[in-house]
């Protein structure tokens, strides 16, 4: 009951992503198939780098932590949003409201830093790689790892905690699809300025600090690319960076889109489409661009098939 002493509203109602009645069932259908590519995508991943002892190395160290973030990050988000095409009011309480704020808040925070320190791994991999297993030695890795959920913990902690001391009065209806930060300031019957405030100083650090650290990162990896004398090699490696630059963009400029333009209704309803692009769009691409076409990744996913097929006929 804690939680209640700071509003008057008890649930919100989630307007969705559209309420054009001839979307309904085409979206829910595009949206659970993008959800159940995420899970299997993210779930093949998470197995085979557990059972394959050749892909214990800090590249897949992370991409591991990747894929648990993205797992999480689209359950906590997809399956609220699903309901919005099923049923006519869409309602979730105010506790479970403040929940999904706060664990949107932690996953997406720490996918950001963990998105940076795999540039950093790539950057130390391709232009120092005599120095890669002192620089990304386990106890570097596993301190990257740490700080990059301890950092989503406390920025979390920061945005719930300024949601909280804000009292809802009337108005319950969020104009989106999950409980999102920027809608339910419109809530609010008590001043956001500071709200705002925190949003772009802490939201915006999170955004430009990583956006700059990791194309700083692949702009070393790009001019030591340059120097590779093989066309073939130089094109492959092209691509593969190529491939991780337009997720990473995608990723940050919609994030920017959302959080760092002057709020109104208008910028609300164009957020709310944005949105879909880091909350479920590059969680769903992630295992694809970053690992799936690997060749390390396809040799594990035969040898693990393979030794599955094998046990299942004896």
């Amino acid at each position: 009951m804690a939680l209640y002493n700071h509003s008057l509203i008890r649930e919100f109602i989630l307007v969705g992503l559209t309420d054009q009645p001839g979307l309904q069932v085409p979206l829910f259908l595009l949206f659970l198939l993008m959800y159940m590519i995420t899970t299997m995508g993210n779930l093949t991943l998470i197995i085979l780098i557990v059972l394959n002892s050749h892909l214990h190395t800090p590249m897949y160290f992370f991409l591991f932590n990747l894929s648990c973030i993205d797992n999480c990050f689209s359950s906590v988000i997809i399956p609220k949003m699903l309901m919005n095409f099923m049923l006519q009011k869409n309602i979730i309480s105010y506790t479970g409201c403040m929940t999904q704020v706060y664990f949107f808040c932690f996953l997406i925070i720490s996918e950001c830093y963990m998105l940076t320190a795999m540039a950093y791994d790539r950057y130390v991999a391709i232009c120092n790689p005599l120095l890669y297993k002192i620089a990304m030695s386990p106890r570097v890795c596993s301190y990257l790892m740490l700080g990059s959920y301890f950092m989503g913990f406390s920025g979390a902690m920061i945005h719930t905690g300024c949601i909280l001391r804000l009292t809802f009065c009337d108005g319950n209806t969020i104009n989106h699809y999950f409980c999102d930060i920027l809608p339910l300031l419109q809530l609010s019957c008590t001043s956001t300025f500071a709200n705002k405030l925190e949003i772009f100083i802490v939201g915006g650090k999170d955004i430009i600090v990583h956006t700059a650290v990791i194309f700083t990162s692949y702009g070393f990896i790009l001019s030591t690319i340059l120097q590779i004398r093989t066309t073939e090699g130089r094109s492959k490696a092209f691509g593969t960076c190529g491939s991780h630059i337009i997720a990473i963009s995608v990723f940050f400029g919609s994030g920017a889109f959302t959080y760092l333009k002057p709020s109104s209704a208008a910028s609300l309803n164009e957020g709310k489409l944005f949105s879909t692009f880091y909350t479920i769009v590059v969680p769903m691409l992630n295992p694809l661009i970053y690992s799936l076409r690997n060749k390390d990744v396809k040799v594990a996913l035969t040898k693990t098939l393979t030794k599955k097929f094998v046990w299942n006929k004896n």
